[in-house]
């Protein structure tokens, strides 16, 4: 198997410009078909088709998803019947806790509807960051119970290590040492060596995602971010989806250009096909560490492939309940959404946005 290892063709200095030039350079090298194994992945759309919910029930979301994956294969002319891997993953969001996850209801109705598709139980597996986040968001039984399963799908938890391969890394000169708050490296990375000099500077990238599955769906949920801004569709794909990332969430510099050049990284991309979301909660103040008293909920999913779009939608919600309850604002331009835009990932200007209702 041929590694494509993410080097950084400038050194990226704690200026703007300096991780301007850097972006748009990746930019450029992400453009090539380096070993020739990609197919051409088709630009993200514009669109983001929603559905009203009458509640929060099992029955609800799978009217819901059914009816938001439908539209979007016929509009899309695509099927997400079994191919040649037979295997789809679900990244779901848990590190905030049981109060702010990926509902699992809305898990269980994206299986349902994926099994009436052709999928198997046994073909869909559901990744998440943290073993214990995962087990107390209601992903996985106690411990006593002895059991990696949700709904008889396999849970595979990144933290294990057993998820990730010392050749396909994520490469920064941020070293985890210049984060403002200790960092278990040997915990983060423990798939790399003990004497690898450069271990600090690697992020291992989630092997099933890339290399096992026919696509992946990304289920994220929303909060907003002291560093990032927005905590949410691009978040859950990358810095929640690799190792050593922690190292990044103190650089409002740093942390954008690795969100963006994770997202490019062709074989994650080619795979990631979807992005949906329930609205049952969101946080506007203090996350991602959640706070009851900071969040809402709106009886709405949404289905898109374009994760940018998509955090752009969102963080005009959040600035809606921030503004009305005496809170600045997240700002207009967020790092995060410019930089992903610049290496493909998606419009972030939600005038361009055309939002489908479902029902």
């Amino acid at each position: 198997m041929v590694s494509y290892r993410i080097l950084s063709l400038f050194k990226r200095e704690l200026t703007l410009i300096a991780i301007v030039v850097a972006v748009v350079s990746m930019e450029r090298a992400f453009g090539q078909n380096l070993i020739g194994e990609f197919q051409e992945t088709p630009e993200p759309s514009n669109q983001v088709f929603k559905f009203e919910l009458s509640d929060f029930e099992l029955n609800t979301y799978k009217v819901a998803v059914e009816n938001l994956l439908g539209i979007y294969e016929r509009t899309r002319e695509v099927t997400f019947e079994p191919g040649q891997k037979g295997k789809v993953g679900l990244k779901v969001y848990s590190n905030s806790g049981p109060g702010l996850s990926t509902p699992e209801a809305l898990v269980e109705a994206v299986v349902q509807s994926l099994t009436e598709r052709g999928f198997r139980r046994a073909d869909i597996f559901i990744i998440g960051l943290n073993g214990r986040m995962l087990r107390e968001s209601g992903f996985l039984p106690p411990l006593s119970a002895r059991s990696m399963e949700f709904n008889r799908v396999f849970v595979r938890s990144l933290d294990s290590g057993e998820y990730y391969n010392e050749k396909w890394f994520y490469d920064s000169p941020l070293p985890a040492s210049s984060a403002q708050y200790w960092i278990n490296l040997d915990k983060e990375n423990a798939i790399a060596s003990a004497d690898d000099d450069e271990k600090e500077r690697k992020s291992y990238l989630p092997m099933p995602l890339m290399h096992e599955v026919d696509f992946w769906v990304n289920l994220p949920c929303y909060s907003d971010h002291p560093t990032l801004g927005v905590n949410g569709a691009l978040m859950n794909a990358t810095l929640w989806n690799a190792s050593n990332t922690t190292r990044f969430l103190k650089s409002p510099a740093t942390a954008p250009v690795a969100v963006a050049e994770m997202g490019a990284v062709p074989e994650l991309r080619e795979t990631w096909a979807l992005n949906i979301v329930s609205l049952q909660r969101f946080q506007y103040v203090g996350g991602p560490i959640f706070n009851s008293m900071y969040t809402v909920s709106e009886p709405t999913v949404m289905l898109t492939d374009n994760p940018v779009l998509l955090d752009s939608i969102m963080r005009e919600r959040i600035n809606t309940h921030r503004t009305k309850n005496g809170f600045a604002p997240l700002p207009q331009e967020l790092k995060i959404l410019a930089y992903s835009e610049q290496l493909g990932l998606g419009v972030k200007d939600t005038s361009f946005a055309n939002l489908v209702s479902v029902n």
